[in-house]
């Protein structure tokens, strides 16, 4: 593995961090661990239902990025576009998702509709949870639409890597909800203090996130895509 894909691999990983506990996605997390959780007595199978839930938001993103990658490279012509041009396009596609993560600019939500989904998939138990996941994963909100679409599969063309950038994505993006379902088997009244915690730490994340992907974007924006030479 090469130094430039470890470190994509390793934006990957913060950038699932940063969707999973944006107030969108979290929310939607919690209350999808918190009606499973109902219908089972057992802690150690909450904390499992948590884990299976992250999976199936694994297998939907890594499915996902490879059809999407496996679509785009299948024309000979768009797979040369893309590797003579995904350089240049990068820098102005990071600064739009940095400007979407400062709330400068809006995305439109999108994505299938999970409500008519959950409480049916709940009550399946643990291959109820890993479908559940993959659902709510598709459930895409502006932040995670502007994430995925915008970072993680120009990444993944970049680096040619179909399985693996999209795949570290999903498992970041399920982390949070494995802490939470413990939260969830052990005292659910913590809950409300998790949550308001993971909300101050987003604020930050997320902005700190958003200003370097603008700053990052304006230099790769002045170098490749502008041509000009700092210095």
């Amino acid at each position: 593995m090469t130094v430039e894909l470890i470190t994509a691999t390793g934006l990957a990983f913060w950038l699932g961090i940063v969707t999973a506990i944006c107030p969108c996605p979290m929310a939607t997390n919690i209350a999808a661990i918190s009606f499973v959780s109902k219908r089972v007595d057992s802690p150690a199978t909450v904390w499992m239902t948590g884990m299976v839930y992250t999976l199936g938001r694994m297998v939907a993103y890594s499915l996902l990025g490879i059809l999407i990658l496996q679509g785009l490279f299948a024309s000979s012509q768009v797979s040369h576009l893309l590797s003579k041009y995904m350089n240049l396009l990068l820098g102005p596609l990071l600064v739009v998702v940095g400007m979407a993560l400062l709330q400068l600019i809006s995305i439109p939500s999108f994505g299938v509709s999970a409500g008519r989904y959950q409480e049916r998939l709940a009550k399946q138990g643990l291959w109820g949870s890993f479908f559940l996941g993959i659902v709510l994963a598709l459930a895409f909100c502006p932040t995670s639409a502007a994430i995925y679409f915008g970072s993680i599969i120009p990444l993944s063309i970049q680096h040619k890597s179909e399985l693996l950038i999209p795949c570290i994505y999903g498992i970041a993006t399920g982390l949070p909800v494995v802490g939470v379902s413990f939260f969830v088997a052990f005292g659910v009244h913590r809950i409300g203090v998790v949550y308001k915690t993971l909300s101050t730490i987003e604020v930050w994340a997320r902005r700190i996130t958003g200003v370097l992907f603008v700053l990052v974007g304006l230099y790769f924006t002045i170098i490749l895509t502008a041509g000009i030479r700092l210095g």
